[in-house]
């Protein structure tokens, strides 16, 4: 069996892609105050919201698979960055992700671990996504998804999208629970399966992997994980990871969360950096994007909603250099920050756009990823079908 770790990332681009439906009648939700961190979207905002679980089997590697993931992640983020519904709402997302077939898993829970509970934390599912290893196991695919649709809440809100995505190369039938029965229930709640497999597409449809997406109507996938990306570099690259560095200096952290939350966002900076300088770019053009926001610790980004009052923050939430001046100084501080923000925000997006004039007029079509090529052609598909736009 092979790690799908690999995929892992791949398929949160996937995810991301297919994340943005149209929720015609948005749920109406009072918004929270700052005061409390870490809630979900749909928690915090009257928006429309996506559910995606991701499953991913990690026995064993694939290094091939893996380095294609994680250099077209951010890239797949990017492209989807503008997607609106046919009512010009922007949806939220929120994403799970569970591993499977692992020996070091639980014999008792069925080899099965949840890695994060439903999260929009782009920077969290990121750092769960790089944080996992592989072992040999059993791989019960069928298991999985039963779990995740027992273990999670995916509201009952018949207009919100709900997409499982599980990725794996041995047999889908696998396990004493038929995946059958599994996908069935999933179809019942009204929730999209998409199966990718890693291997010869025949055998994908052989091991039963193409009709565990077709009972619920989802994409079935099978790709060349060994083909190797190639990434250009453009004349706008460095310009862009200096404007990264100036914008994580806009974040004014806050609450418990604020420090940690901070060193996190730095960490994931480094890991995208160490695979190589195109990634960062990456990285950094999908921070100047909406879907990278952090209300629950950042006070700029908390400063967005309705009823945002930085008075009802207590003095020791607040950094040191804020913890003694007023409210009006605090806010003209968090104003300042937002200013400069949205100014280098523009300027990414504003070079990234010459930047991807560069590589189109550069890359041959043959030079894409197989995972990247074989994402966007099922997600665009679905996505007509969906309503969706792009800006």
């Amino acid at each position: 069996m092979k790690n799908l770790k690999q995929i892992s990332i791949g398929l949160l681009s996937l995810l991301v892609t297919s994340a943005f439906s149209c929720e015609l009648k948005p749920i109406q939700q009072a918004n929270n105050t700052v005061l409390t961190q870490a809630k979900m979207p749909s928690e915090t905002a009257a928006k429309n919201v996506v559910k995606i679980a991701l499953l991913l089997d990690t026995s064993n590697s694939m290094d091939g698979l893996i380095n294609q993931a994680k250099s077209q992640l951010w890239d797949i983020v990017n492209k989807f960055s503008y997607v609106k519904c046919g009512t010009d709402a922007r949806p939220d997302l929120q994403i799970a992700i569970y591993e499977y077939g692992n020996s070091n898993l639980s014999s008792k829970e069925g080899y099965i671990r949840q890695v994060i509970d439903f999260s929009s934390d782009l920077d969290e599912i990121s750092e769960q996504l790089f944080s996992l290893t592989t072992s040999g196991g059993e791989e019960y695919c069928g298991e999985v998804i039963h779990t995740s649709l027992q273990q999670l809440d995916w509201g009952k809100n018949p207009d919100n999208l709900k997409l499982i995505f599980i990725a794996g190369n041995e047999p889908f039938t696998q396990g004493k629970l038929s995946y059958k029965d599994a996908v069935t229930n999933a179809k019942e709640k009204d929730i999209v399966v998409n199966t990718i497999y890693c291997g010869n597409y025949q055998q994908g449809v052989a091991t039963e992997w193409k009709n565990g997406a077709k009972l619920t109507g989802g994409e079935y996938i099978a790709i060349d994980h060994n083909k190797q990306v190639v990434q250009i570099d453009t004349p706008y690259d460095e310009i862009i990871i200096r404007l990264n560095g100036k914008l994580n200096k806009t974040y004014v952290s806050y609450g418990n969360l604020g420090a940690s939350k901070m060193q996190l966002q730095s960490v994931q900076d480094e890991k995208a950096a160490e695979m190589e300088e195109a990634v960062m770019v990456k990285r950094a053009v999908s921070k100047s994007s909406r879907l990278y926001s952090n209300s629950s610790w950042d006070l700029v980004d908390a400063s967005k909603a309705d009823d945002f009052d930085v008075a009802k923050i207590k003095k020791e939430q607040l950094p040191k250099e804020l913890q003694h001046k007023s409210k009006t100084e605090i806010e003209a501080y968090i104003k300042t920050k937002k200013d400069e923000r949205i100014a280098i925000q523009q300027e990414i997006q504003e070079l990234n756009t010459k930047r991807e004039a560069f590589i189109t007029k550069n890359q041959k079509e043959s030079s894409k990823g197989e995972l990247e090529n074989a994402m966007l052609s099922a997600i665009q598909k679905q996505a007509l079908q969906k309503n969706y736009t792009w800006d």
